[in-house]
């Protein structure tokens, strides 16, 4: 079976894994689910991260027995199995755990396959919205089944740009910071997936990116013709042992490069 057929079999059992999480996700929205904090700044937790995580992790690894599991809800840090494979799973059962607790309707289902650190398939669902991105290696990216492309700005003063407010402190941009327009939504992984739709022109995030929030997002910005680096302008890896990267700028190419340029020092510079 050639690379492309097996990439395309994830994409098939990833899309029916996520509307299967979907389903779950929202017999528990907004119906006061049990909410616990996980400690050590790692944020909250629901009963419906918990029990999409039990319904993701039984149906893929049944359909994948071979392929390693990496979840943030699995002790992603702690059980290092997955070093073992070379092909695994990345799962984020909701991305924007808060958003949820709070009754908005941006959180989503992460789900990806990634194979020697690299993703060939991905899809980021968000079920309140009724809204699928899908991507495989090489086979373009989707929305609701429909293709999606990056935006092809070429300038970077004036771009519509997904990125916090703290992120846009000089400090952080030693070759000056660009004339952005600023706007935010509370999941990573749909921030990144909105900017391979071509909505935004756009996405920077300074601090380190687990690799459940970014993996299959990435893929899909990718697939849609953006340039996706880590915040240093380096590629992105996944399914290493420390799970994350540092940080991510995802943009049409243009629009990348002039982001990176504000991101470094100037040639010369002290």
């Amino acid at each position: 079976m050639q690379a492309h057929d097996v990439y395309s079999d994830d994409l098939a059992l990833l899309s029916e894994a996520a509307l299967a999480a979907g389903k779950i996700a929202e017999r528990y929205y907004r119906n006061d689910a049990k909410v616990w904090d996980k400690g050590d700044g790692q944020g909250p937790v629901t009963e419906a991260d918990l029990a999409v995580n039990a319904h993701l992790h039984g149906v893929l690894t049944a359909a994948r027995p071979g392929y390693g599991w990496l979840s943030e809800e699995s002790n992603p840090l702690g059980d290092l199995s997955r070093l073992g494979h070379e092909t695994c799973f990345v799962i984020d059962p909701i991305d924007g755990t808060r958003a949820f607790i709070d009754g908005q309707p941006g959180f989503a289902h992460a789900l990806a396959v990634i194979h020697k650190g690299q993703p060939v398939a991905a899809v980021v669902y968000l079920p309140m919205l009724a809204l699928t991105y899908a991507a495989r290696l090489g086979g373009g990216a989707t929305l609701n089944g429909a293709p999606i492309s990056a935006s092809a700005r070429a300038d970077v003063d004036g771009a519509h740009v997904l990125i916090t407010r703290p992120a846009m402190d000089p400090v952080h941009w030693p070759g000056g910071v660009p004339a952005l327009k600023r706007e935010f939504r509370p999941s990573l992984a749909w921030r990144l997936a909105l900017v391979g739709e071509g909505r935004f022109d756009a996405l920077v995030t300074i601090r380190d990116s687990w690799d459940w929030d970014i993996a299959g997002a990435a893929l899909i910005a990718t697939e849609a013709g953006a340039t996706v680096t880590d915040r240093h302008g380096e590629p992105l890896r996944f399914n290493r042992a420390e799970a994350r990267n540092p940080g991510v700028v995802a943009a049409g190419p243009a629009v990348h490069a002039g982001l990176m340029a504000g991101l470094t020092a100037p040639q010369g510079a002290a």
